[in-house]
C-alpha cells in the first residue's frame, strides 16, 4: 500500500485516486480527467485494490444462455450486424416450442441459472408472446432466472399494445420477468444516438423506463458501449446519468462497459469506425467504472464477449469482479465475425483460476450457487 501511495502522489490524477481510496467517488469533471489520463496502470491498481477490499481474490460468473428470440427489427441501428428487416429471407422469430426446447436442453446439459432474452424490435409480436414465454420458463424451469428485454424492446411492445411502458413492465413482471439487461443505453447522449441509432429511444426515455422498472422492483444492469463516435465528455455524461439514477433507485446490480465491434456493421461500411477500441481502452473503462461506481453499483463485469478471455482476466485485476456469463447461443456479436462468442463454464473456471482467483458460480441476482 505504501508503494501505491507513492505512485499516486506523483501522478497527474493522484488527487482523484486519493479521494477514491478514502471512499469519495469522482465528479463528472474528475471522470473526464481520468478518461484523458494515460495513467491506466495506476487507475487499475487503485480500482483493483477497491475491488479486492470488497470481494477478496474471487470472481463470479453465471451459467447462462442468450436467447435471441427474433432478428426482425425496424430500428436498423448502424452498429448492429444482427438485425433483418421484416419479410427478409433470413429473418426469424422463435416459437414458444422452440424457446422451450432451447431452455430445456441448456438446463439439462449445462444447469444454466439464467436465460438472457433479447431480440430485435419486432412490430409483429404482441405482449402475449413475451408473457407466455416467461410464464413457461418460470413454471417449467424454476431455477432459471429470466433476465430480459432492453428498455427499447419494452418501448416497442408498449407501442404495439398502445399502452404505457409502466403497464407493460408490470405485466411482464407478473409473467416472470425478474431483471432487465442494460442494452439500448449505448452512450446516454442524444447527439451520439442520433448518429448510431437514430430510430431508437432517447437517453431520457432509457432512464425513464429503467426508473419505472426499478420502482416496480425489477432490478437490472447498466451498460455502456464505447469505442465509436463518442467523446470523453460523452462518456463522462453517461457515467453521471447512471450514478444519478442509481442514487435514486439502487436498482442496478451490475455495470458492463463493452467495446463496439465494427465488423459487418453500417458504421464500418460508412467509415465512421474502422477498428475496435482495443485492450488498453478496455482496462481504462473497467478501472474508471469501479472508481465511478464503487459503493454504488456492486458488480462490474469483465466484458469478455468483445475483448476475449485474456483481456477479461486482466479486467478482473483492473476493477471487475464478475466474469459475466457463458452466453451459449449468442447470435448478435457473432454476426460481426469477431471471435467465438461462447464459453463453457469449464473455460471460465479455468481462466479465473489461472490468475490465482477463486471461482463463485452465481445466479441471476448475484447470489452464490456454489464455489468451484
Amino acid at each position: 500500500m505504501s508503494q501505491l501511495t507513492e505512485q499516486i502522489h506523483s501522478s497527474d490524477i493522484g488527487d482523484i485516486l486519493d479521494h477514491s481510496l478514502s471512499g469519495q467517488r469522482p465528479s463528472k469533471e474528475e471522470c473526464l480527467r481520468l478518461l484523458e489520463s494515460e495513467d491506466v496502470q495506476l487507475m487499475g491498481l487503485v480500482a483493483g485494490y477497491l475491488t479486492q477490499k470488497q470481494f477478496g481474490k474471487k470472481a463470479s460468473f453465471v451459467n447462462n444462455i442468450i436467447l435471441n428470440y427474433t432478428n426482425v427489427c425496424v430500428t436498423d441501428c448502424k452498429f448492429c450486424a444482427f438485425y433483418r428487416s421484416p419479410g427478409a429471407k433470413d429473418s426469424y422469430t422463435l416459437s414458444l416450442e422452440e424457446i422451450e426446447a432451447r431452455v430445456k436442453t441448456s438446463w439439462e446439459m449445462f444447469k444454466i441459472r439464467q436465460v438472457l432474452i433479447q431480440g430485435g424490435h419486432n412490430p409483429n409480436l404482441s405482449l402475449e408472446y413475451y408473457e407466455e414465454a416467461f410464464q413457461m420458463i418460470r413454471k417449467k424451469f424454476p431455477q432459471v432466472g429470466v433476465h430480459g428485454l432492453s428498455t427499447s424492446e419494452i418501448d416497442m411492445i408498449s407501442r404495439v399494445e398502445k399502452s404505457s411502458t409502466k403497464e407493460i413492465l408490470s405485466r411482464l413482471k407478473e409473467s416472470g420477468l425478474q431483471s432487465i439487461p442494460g442494452a439500448g443505453a449505448e452512450i446516454l447522449v442524444d447527439t451520439v444516438k442520433d448518429v448510431i441509432s437514430p430510430k431508437k429511444i432517447s437517453s431520457d426515455e432509457w432512464i425513464r423506463i429503467m426508473h419505472e422498472a426499478h420502482s416496480l422492483g425489477i432490478p437490472g444492469s447498466a451498460t455502456m458501449m464505447y469505442g465509436h463516435v463518442e467523446s470523453n465528455r460523452d462518456i463522462a455524461e453517461h457515467f453521471s446519468k447512471i450514478v444519478s439514477l442509481q442514487e435514486k433507485t439502487k436498482g442496478f446490480m451490475a455495470f458492463i462497459p463493452w467495446s463496439f465491434e465494427p465488423n459487418n456493421t453500417l458504421m464500418q461500411k460508412e467509415s465512421l469506425v474502422n477498428f475496435g477500441a482495443g485492450g488498453t481502452q478496455l482496462l481504462k473503462m473497467i478501472a474508471i467504472s469501479r472508481l465511478m461506481l464503487d459503493g454504488l453499483i456492486p458488480h462490474i463485469q469483465s466484458s469478455w464477449l468483445t475483448n476475449g478471455i485474456g483481456m477479461a482476466q486482466l479486467a478482473l485485476q483492473y476493477g471487475a469482479d464478475d466474469f459475466g456469463g457463458t452466453l451459449i447461443g449468442e447470435e448478435v456479436v457473432s454476426c460481426t465475425g469477431a471471435r467465438s462468442t461462447e464459453l463453457t463454464d469449464k473455460r471460465i473456471i479455468d481462466s479465473i483460476r489461472q490468475i490465482g482467483y477463486s471461482v463463485e458460480e452465481r445466479d441471476n441476482f448475484y447470489n452464490p450457487v456454489r464455489m468451484h
